[in-house]
């Protein structure tokens, strides 16, 4: 696209919880100039403190401003240190630092909160630089109201939001009424080892799917997209019968769409599966059952690592007793509920549920100690992963090492953090980056399985 003319290039003025979300949005604003108010420095300098997921990001924010500015002096900072973001790249844009001005008109709101230090500090710049765009970007609703109501332009930051319409993101699947084959006009299939696979055209329905998603149709096919070209499309043909059968520790699918969760998730050449889906609709248990089976009685895994983003828990793990696992249990407690399901008809289940904690190498986690791990031939379980932001998704999908598979668990409607959103939650962003990833897969899960009261509730409170 062409560069603006630098009377039009605009000015985006960041608030701290911007950085939090990405500590790289510095980089994500073309030719335009990028503006840090004194005000943000010193909220992430309170906050870089600590071994929360919010201090890291705090101090990954810290360290490319730091980059940026280099070695530049004061008054080359007021004026504007060009970013660079390569070696060989030309520089685009600027980054300043925007110290807080005084305001002796009585325009202009109270400053006993920062967010009002900062709407004040644009208002202030706004006056001074009447030819130039000035936008605050802010993930936080109210402040881009207040900014908004006192006469500031303001915007929520959307560099990782690769959706307008949460409808728009993959199921996994596709739906054919009646015979998907009343829709293809020619075929080849082959046989071999057991295996039967059909080559299509790419065309028409069958252009939009993915890389190992699936075709269901209501006469009872199943098949799987094993392989795809531009012109072509490998489905692999799945026997319904066997995928309704197929019993993993004791766990029989309840529905088509739970055997597709549980194909992708004993499949060894898949590595990231993401399951999402309402409350109850079997998310959790699919994911340990898959897990239990894979390293004691397959044993293609060494360990399962459990993980959960729950909003409180970087704050509140400090303070709860004992060691690091006994401090996780009670934000891990759905793990345990469901081994507890999984045993629920044995003779003895408490007798069971211990039996499986000492004899399956179950880790529960902080997302705190993720960092900085590497975690070799394991199995990684994030729940409520609709609670990360696409960096701290990437932080963590980084540490699966050599032999290592990883499942996202999340329901999109039940997001705790108060700035994230369906659209650009970690999980919808990792869902539709991956979709095209031969060794990923994901699968939306339909009903509530769990109990006729769940599934009322569900539809209708």
């Amino acid at each position: 696209m062409p560069r603006a003319p630098e009377a039009r290039k605009k000015m985006y003025v960041l608030d701290t919880n911007v950085l939090i979300h990405d500590p790289n949005a510095l980089l994500n604003f073309e030719e335009h100039d990028v503006i840090i108010p004194m005000t943000v420095l010193e909220e992430l300098d309170s906050l870089k403190s600590g071994k929360q997921a919010v201090a890291a990001d705090c101090r990954q924010a810290i360290r490319n401003i730091d980059k940026l500015l280099g070695d530049a002096t004061p008054k080359e900072i007021e004026k504007g240190v060009p970013i660079v973001r390569g070696k060989k790249a030309e520089p685009l844009g600027k980054l300043l630092i925007l110290m807080s001005t005084q305001h002796v008109n009585s325009h202009s709101l109270p400053e006993h909160l920062n967010d009002n230090k900062i709407i004040n500090t644009l208002a202030a710049l706004q006056n001074e630089h009447r030819a130039r765009d000035i936008i605050l970007v802010s993930k936080d609703i109210n402040m881009r109201l207040k900014a908004r109501g006192f006469g500031v332009e303001a915007q929520d930051y959307h560099n990782d939001q690769l959706l307008d319409d949460i409808d728009l993101l993959p199921k996994g699947y596709r739906e054919f009424s009646n015979s998907f084959w009343d829709t293809i006009e020619k075929v080849e299939t082959i046989q071999r080892e057991g295996i039967t696979e059909h080559i299509l055209r790419r065309e028409g329905e069958l252009a939009r799917l993915n890389i190992n998603e699936f075709v269901i149709d209501q006469q009872g096919f199943v098949g799987k997209v094993s392989d795809l070209s531009e012109t072509q499309i490998v489905i692999r043909d799945l026997h319904q019968h066997d995928l309704m059968n197929e019993e993993v520790w004791g766990l029989v699918p309840r529905d088509v769409y739970q055997a597709l969760a549980l194909n992708l998730l004993l499949d060894p050449d898949v590595h990231l599966v993401n399951l999402t889906g309402s409350a109850g609709s079997g998310k959790t248990i699919l994911a340990l059952a898959a897990c239990i089976e894979m390293t004691v009685a397959s044993k293609l895994y060494k360990r399962i690592i459990a993980t959960r983003s729950t909003q409180g828990l970087d704050e509140d793990i400090g303070f709860l007793p004992g060691t690091e696992a006994e401090k996780m249990e009670p934000w891990l407690g759905a793990i345990v509920d469901n081994l507890e399901a999984l045993h629920e008809d044995d003779e003895n289940m408490t007798a069971s549920v211990d039996y499986i904690l000492s004899k399956v190498p179950l880790h529960f986690k902080s997302m705190n100690y993720i960092r900085g791990r590497s975690f070799q031939h394991s199995l990684i379980i994030i729940d409520e992963s609709q609670n990360l932001t696409p960096h701290q998704i990437k932080t963590i999908i980084t540490r699966a090492g050599n032999g290592s598979k990883v499942i996202c668990l999340g329901n999109l409607a039940q997001i705790d953090t108060p700035y994230l959103s369906a659209l650009s939650s970690g999980l919808t962003y990792m869902t539709e980056r991956f979709k095209s990833f031969r060794h990923g897969a994901h699968i939306h899960l339909q009903g509530v399985p769990r109990s006729v009261l769940a599934e009322f509730a569900e539809a209708n409170l």
